[in-house]
């Protein structure tokens, strides 16, 4: 057993607490990750779970924009492509069938990590077509300058995520069995792709949410849980890779600081739109409780206009 593959076998607790007091080499940010990196994933799939849910709900993938979807999905795969095809990722694979089943599977945890965030994004891919809003048979055409994106837009933005997916995997295979010579730079590639795409990804979403100026079907707890921990990922990844992995860590620390700038402005649209609905109830009900004092003082003058007619009638008839 290499030198590599031992320095996975037993992670433990006491590399974790030195490394939080700034024994930062490599082999205590290896176990530091070990420790946490199994709750980082369960986060990251409870973190995707309220957007999901907000979808279905509404059962409308309004107030999301097409270029976020495609963007997201193909940064993702470009992700999950890189950690796979770096050198360093390799190796921790390859000591699996020499290390301990628990060894093997904290060793694997930071390319679960990436696998699950990729999924859990290509399952919004999916639902973002299937609760598309399309317009009624029975509503009016849209202006040729409407900003609704159409349901073709969103078909195609479904096909370009799969064509990209399989030239990512026919381009790995090739440089994995071809040349592996190349992983490195093939990874950063992969890496330098992703971070390009993600750096751009909430720009069309920050976008649209502006100008819709509502979230829409965007879900805010997804944001809140995900902002601060792509910044915990962040960590988690560096420990792991260290400074050779920037290409990996990187798409995290820019996705991180631009869906921090979306959730603000996310949650300064619900206050407002919180505000208004609670201000309209209340001008509402003083309108309701007005026309019924209107009613109320009509109805009563009404009485005593019919109660002075009879008291006249009688007076009358005395006479």
């Amino acid at each position: 057993m290499g030198n590599h593959c031992q320095s996975l076998e037993s992670p433990n607790g006491w590399n974790f607490a030195l490394s939080l007091y700034g024994l930062w080499d490599i082999t205590f940010a290896r176990h530091m990750a070990n420790q946490f990196t199994s709750f980082i994933l369960v986060g990251i799939l409870v973190s995707y779970l309220p957007q999901h849910y907000r979808i279905i709900a509404r059962r409308s993938s309004e107030g999301i924009s097409p270029y976020f979807v495609l963007l997201g999905t193909t940064s993702g795969t470009f992700a999950f492509a890189n950690i796979l095809t770096l050198p360093e990722s390799r190796a921790d694979l390859a000591c699996c069938s020499e290390i301990s089943m628990f060894g093997c599977f904290s060793d694997i945890l930071g390319v679960a990590q990436i696998g699950v965030q990729w999924s859990c994004f290509t399952v919004i891919l999916l639902l973002f077509l299937l609760f598309f809003p399309q317009a009624s048979p029975l509503s009016p055409p849209q202006s040729p300058k409407s900003s609704t994106p159409s349901y073709w837009l969103a078909l195609l933005v479904v096909a370009v995520c799969v064509g990209h997916f399989f030239v990512t995997i026919i381009i790995h295979l090739v440089v994995v069995y071809r040349f592996p010579q190349s992983l490195r730079a093939c990874a950063q590639f992969f890496g330098i792709a992703g971070t390009l795409l993600a750096a751009i990804q909430f720009l069309p979403q920050i976008y649209t949410t502006w100008k819709l100026q509502a979230v829409g079907s965007l879900s805010i707890p997804m944001m809140c849980i995900q902002t601060p921990g792509s910044f915990v990922w962040v960590g988690s990844l560096a420990g792991r890779l260290g400074i050779a992995g920037w290409s990996t860590w990187g798409i995290y620390l820019v996705t991180g600081v631009l869906q921090g700038g979306l959730l603000v402005m996310a949650i300064c649209f619900e206050i407002r739109d919180r505000r208004d609905r609670r201000n309209s109830k209340i001008v509402k009900g003083s309108a309701t409780n007005g026309q019924e004092e209107e009613s109320n003082g009509g109805a009563r003058g009404r009485a005593g206009t019919q109660h002075d007619s009879e008291n006249t009638a009688l007076l009358e008839n005395e006479r």
